[in-house]
Formats: structure tokens, sequence, C-alpha cells
């Protein structure tokens, strides 16, 4: 059975005659009764009755109508849904984030493209680079903002670099100054004061305690374990100091105090990733371009 079958069907139930059912679908009428013929063959039952001047539906052809234009009416919706998506008009955008880039970056860029394309879902998953990579690799993602180099490189995997970003330290306006009131920091300034940590998988935990062993102590922890909304909670409670991305602690508003570190600092890269065997669906190439041009 054809679909285009079906069409030339309802045409002759609706106009109850061969000519003028041509003449509805834009083709030759002999060509419409023939598809007509093959149709009932397929079926193995007439679906009309033809005599001079008169077409009518015969039992089988009643049972057929309704299925048909339901058919029908399905392949209709399914084409607008599909150009809808194409249009960007619809679907679905999954992107993972490390959750100081959902604080920092994303914001601004999440909304100009929810104002573009209001249709558009958005689906944000929150974790370390480690567990966004695996989640790209088995198809959970479609896009994933990481930090490079990537804990677990694969050649699975496309990036784009972004952005590198310096780190600052945030610290409770109420607290000491670190680094005894100097405008910069150094890492080595560091030594001795209570830290902010945060919890095992960050990519900061890891960047911070390596600095921290380059310049040959181990950090001493305050707290550890958090989120980045408990870090930054616990910074403004005058816990301890903590090492943040700039654009997190400029998001951060009041309550925190932001000292640059001294040259050469500490700095972390930001890449977009995605599949390399498979290509983004449309909608996730659309948001993958405003992120680059962001």
């Amino acid at each position: 059975m054809q679909f285009q079958q079906l069409q030339y069907f309802v045409a002759v139930a609706e106009t109850r005659h061969f000519t003028r059912a041509a003449d509805l679908v834009h083709v030759a009428q002999p060509s419409l009764s023939q598809q007509i013929k093959a149709l009932e063959r397929e079926l193995g039952a007439d679906l009309f009755l033809r005599a001079r001047g008169n077409i009518t539906l015969t039992d089988a052809g009643e049972a057929l109508l309704p299925l048909a234009r339901r058919i029908l009416a399905d392949a209709d919706t399914a084409r607008l849904e599909v150009q809808e998506l194409v249009q960007l008009r619809s679907g679905r955008v999954r992107l993972g984030a490390t959750p100081s880039l959902c604080t920092g970056l994303l914001p601004d860029v999440l909304r100009a493209f929810h104002d573009r394309y209001p249709g558009i879902r958005l689906m944000i998953e929150e974790g370390g680079s480690h567990d966004l990579v695996r989640h790209l690799a088995r198809g959970a993602l479609d896009l994933a903002l990481v930090v490079l180099p990537l804990p677990t490189p694969s050649p699975a995997l496309a990036t784009v670099e972004l952005l590198r970003e310096d780190l600052v330290v945030v610290s409770s306006p109420d607290a000491a100054k670190p680094g005894h009131g100097k405008r910069t920091v150094r890492i080595a300034d560091l030594e001795g004061e209570r830290l902010v940590m945060f919890r095992h998988g960050y990519d900061l935990r890891e960047l911070t305690v390596a600095a921290c062993r380059a310049e040959g102590f181990e950090p001493d922890f305050a707290v550890e374990g958090g989120e980045m909304d408990a870090v930054l909670g616990f910074v403004r409670a005058g816990l301890g100091m903590a090492v943040v991305p700039r654009m997190v602690a400029a998001r951060a508003g009041r309550g925190l105090r932001v000292t640059p570190l001294a040259r050469p600092g500490l700095h972390r890269t930001i890449a977009l990733a995605h599949r390399s065997d498979v290509a983004p669906p449309r909608a996730a190439r659309e948001l993958q371009r405003m992120l680059l041009e962001h």
C-alpha cells in the first residue's frame, strides 16, 4: 500500500468521480485509475461500485476511508513538525556544562538563544568535565562545555576552544585580606590560609590543589565538598577563601572581596565539545554558533 494510492482513493471517495479526482490531485485520470486498481488488488477487495455516472463506496471502501484520512492527516502533521524543527520552532538541545560555567557564562547566552528560539527546550546537565565527556560519548548530550585538557582525551570527540579565563581569589570583606592586603596575590600567599574547597570531580579543585603543590605546600581546607553556590556562600560567611573563575566572581554580587592572582596567575581553557562521528542537531548547531560568537 502506497501513500500516493491513499491520496487518490480519498480524492475519488470525496468527489465520487474519477476525472474530477484526477484533477484534484494533479494526475492523469488513467494513472489515477491504475493506482486505485493496484490498491484494490493489494487489499483483495473492491473499494468502489462503478456504474455509469455513479461512483459509490463498497463496504470495504467505507471501512478504509476514515483510516486513510487519518493516515494522511498524520502525515501532514509529521511534515509540519519536521518543518518546524528544521526552522528552529521546536525541538531540544541537551547541553552539558561545569557548574561554574552554568553560573558564569551560560545565563546570558541561553537568554539570547531562548529569546530567538522560544520553542526550543534547553536541557542542562551540570557536571565535571570527566562526567560530561562520558555523557557525550554515549549520546546523552548534544554539546558540552568542558575544561581543557580533557581528563581522558578521546578521538571520538571534537573540541573547539571557546575562551581562556582568569581565576581569582574571593574572600569575605569582613575577613583579613589575602596576601597581607596586597592588590594581587600569588599562589604561594595561600599557604597557611584556610580554603573553601569544591568537591572531588570539580576541575577547579584539581587545578587549585595542583597549583598549591607546585609551590611546595598542601592547601589547608576549612570546608570541602561543596558545589559552586555552596562554596560562595561559605566564603561570604567568613569560613575561608576560594579560587574561582573571574566570571563567577563578577556575577556573584555583594558580599565577596575579589583579589586577582599575580602573574602568571592561574587560568583555565574552556572548550565546546561534541561527538566527531555524529553531527549535532540543527538547534544544537545554532546554540554552538551563538556560544562561539559570545
